[in-house]
């Protein structure tokens, strides 16, 4: 689990919770009725504006918000800077007895080429396009978080029309009342909560994964790229470098 998606799970939701509390029983914000209005018109309305598979796919994305498995890029390159030394000392071909062991898919894939002799330019093109359709799968759970959370409250407004219109119309029978005010004003409160302290968050979550895990990729690609190339271990590292922050390449620095 990440650590800043789950205190602030717990931040939002808890002190949303106690204030409830604090202010009466939980049961007053409990109304089936505006439940189903703003979860069945938000889940429907972004049905109808993506197909069935990239809704599915989505929630598969979602797992990225809340597990952090991204590879640390200050720990990529003494891994980089060790196949560029052997690479210069054994050759590239003595890859072959350590790719089973290379845990990140993307790495191994790589080095697979590279010890297979691939060209280079065939070599950025195939990475480079699974960079590309990576980057393209998580913008599009990103994308249809922030839908959801456009939806939301727009779905909440609609609870909160009937709701009133239901009021309107028992207007004569004051004891009947309650109900349709409920409704009018929780489909409002969890539209505005479900899109502004889950959906828009994932959503702003998943970019930042997104962005970190082609960054390593990126660093992945040109290491490999490097050393087929021959280089030093140092220039190796020297490139992967211009990749991090200044504040990340101090840290870095008497590692190589």
């Amino acid at each position: 689990m990440d650590l800043a998606t789950l205190i602030g799970v717990v931040i939002a939701s808890g002190l949303v919770l106690v204030s409830i509390l604090m202010g009466g029983s939980s049961a007053w914000f409990i109304n089936y009725p505006s439940l189903m209005i703003v979860f069945g018109g938000t889940m429907g309305a972004t049905l109808i504006n993506y197909p069935m598979s990239d809704v599915i796919s989505m929630f598969k994305v979602t797992k990225n918000a809340f597990r952090h498995k991204t590879p640390n890029p200050l720990g990529l390159i003494p891994v980089m800077v060790d196949f560029a030394k052997k690479a210069r000392r054994e050759g590239i071909l003595t890859f072959e007895q350590h790719i089973a062991a290379i845990d990140d898919p993307f790495l191994r894939r790589g080095i697979r080429m590279a010890v297979d002799g691939m060209e280079s330019d065939a070599i950025e093109e195939v990475l480079s396009t699974e960079i590309m359709w990576l980057e393209e799968r998580h913008r599009l759970g990103a994308e249809i978080y922030t839908t959801m959370g456009t939806f939301a409250p727009a779905v909440g407004m609609l609870g909160t029309i009937i709701g009133l219109v239901q009021m309107l119309m028992q207007m004569k029978d004051p004891s009947a009342i309650g109900g349709p005010m409920a409704v009018a004003l929780l489909t409002t409160f969890y539209g505005t909560f479900l899109a502004n302290l889950l959906f828009l968050p994932i959503a702003g979550k998943l970019r930042i994964r997104s962005r970190q895990e082609i960054l390593t990729k990126q660093m992945v690609l040109h290491g490999i790229l490097s050393i087929q190339a021959g280089d030093n271990h140092r220039i190796v590292a020297e490139k992967l470098k211009a990749f991090l922050s200044p504040a990340a390449r101090l840290v870095n620095e008497g590692e190589v």
